[in-house]
């Protein structure tokens, strides 16, 4: 039997274990974490087929530079001077245009519809992770939005999606949870959405019956090879011997590539998120509130606010109170009967989303390490497109032919 061993314990090294196991190889998990907190704990818990324009599109540029000296803006970029942040830019504004967005939507959405396919089943034998399929809500305030969401619409339309424009009266007859304060929105009916943490002690427990060994608070320090092949993985726990390595430690993976001589280009993209317990009175329906590109999900009894993509490094771990403010901000604008206050610093939570410069997740072989695979640089979609990386990470690794066109992920 082959032994995996997969680097990175969050939602996409878990469903890789998971699919592999079930395939019938030998897996062991490492992660540098106690494994009860991270991206995958605390993100917005959206299963998004919607989300099929990458973070790197036209017009983000203009819009970044505005945003960036704004430090409430819902993307910012800490101006430092670090030649990590300027590649990364240099290649961003590389993909920024229509060219790579018509070529990554298709890819992504694939991938995300796959990914829906699998909560299905996963949520048919057992929901204790509350999966639902109320679709998603870009509402908006302003008419330039508006247009912008429209035209996102549209293009989401020709990909075979399902969509529908609401005004202020339909979105008011949809969400009945509460008031909102909006001029309309588009509604994405085929989107779904769970509770990460719930999803994450249900799949921990799957992993359990697969006989996944798991090793949390276990640095990888190092690799052993012969030739282009990795034999040995060095931790702080010992040495450990593998057949096959999957790369899937997020915004941590640059560091690790590079101990097997391979530079990936991955920043942390720092998120805010609360949630708000045991609230009857809230949104019934996953929204984004597009000017503050604030996260609004129901989780069974509770509600979660997520936002903000700051551009930053791993060891950024202050919260910033301005970002905070501005989540806030927006929630109260939205929906003028929650009198949300800010949040204690205990309750707020912070993760790392790790952000390729072209906006699309790699989920490839490595070219010079026969037998690495990456799976890493989903950004804010890491929960959405788990399921579907893990399968495909089993399928690279199986030699059979992938579920969905991988081109587009290629490192």
């Amino acid at each position: 039997m082959k032994k995996v061993s997969i680097i990175g314990g969050g939602i996409i090294g878990l469903c890789s274990a998971y699919y592999l196991a079930k395939e019938g190889f030998e897996v062991t998990i490492f992660d540098q974490s106690a494994m009860d907190d991270g991206c995958s704990y605390g993100n917005a818990g959206m299963i998004v087929p919607s989300h099929i324009i990458p973070l790197a599109q036209p017009g983000m540029i203009a819009q970044g530079m505005k945003w960036m000296f704004n430090s409430q803006s819902p993307f910012y970029v800490k101006p430092r001077l670090d030649a990590d942040l300027i590649k990364w830019g240099l290649q961003f504004y590389k993909h920024a245009n229509a060219k790579h967005v018509e070529k990554a939507m298709p890819a992504l959405r694939d991938l995300s519809l796959l990914s829906k396919e699998l909560y299905q089943d996963f949520a048919k034998n057992n929901n204790s992770f509350f999966y639902e399929e109320k679709g998603l809500l870009m509402l908006y305030k302003t008419e330039k939005v508006g247009h912008e969401m429209f035209l996102e619409g549209r293009e989401a339309e020709k990909m075979g999606l399902k969509v529908d424009y609401l005004s202020a009266e339909a979105v008011a007859k949809l969400e009945k949870g509460t008031k909102t304060d909006v001029q309309g929105g588009v509604h994405y009916t085929g989107d779904a959405h769970l509770y990460p943490q719930k999803f994450m002690q249900f799949i921990k427990q799957e992993l359990e019956q697969l006989k996944v060994e798991i090793h949390p608070a276990t640095m990888v320090q190092d690799f052993v090879f012969d030739k282009n092949k990795i034999t040995k993985i060095v931790t702080s726990k010992g040495t450990f011997a593998t057949d096959e390595v999957v790369l899937a430690a997020g915004s941590w993976s640059p560091l690790l590539a590079k101990k097997t001589g391979i530079s990936i280009s991955i920043l942390p993209g720092k998120g805010y998120s609360f949630t708000l317990k045991d609230k009857s009175h809230k949104p019934s329906i996953p929204s984004i509130l597009c000017e503050g590109k604030v996260a609004v999900t129901p989780m069974n009894n509770d509600i979660r606010f997520g936002g903000t993509m700051e551009i930053t490094h791993t060891g950024d771990t202050k919260i910033n109170k301005n970002r905070l403010q501005g989540i806030v901000n927006s929630i109260n604008e939205f929906y003028p009967e929650m009198k949300i206050g800010m949040p204690e610093e205990q309750e707020t939570w912070f993760g790392f989303r790790p952000c390729t410069p072209s906006g699309m997740p790699i989920i490839s072989r490595a070219e010079k390490v026969v037998n690495l695979t990456f799976a890493t640089g989903h950004a804010m979609m890491g929960l959405s497109l788990a399921p579907a990386t893990g399968k495909v990470i089993t399928e690279i690794i199986s030699g059979k032919t992938t579920s969905v066109d991988t081109k587009m992920f290629q490192l």
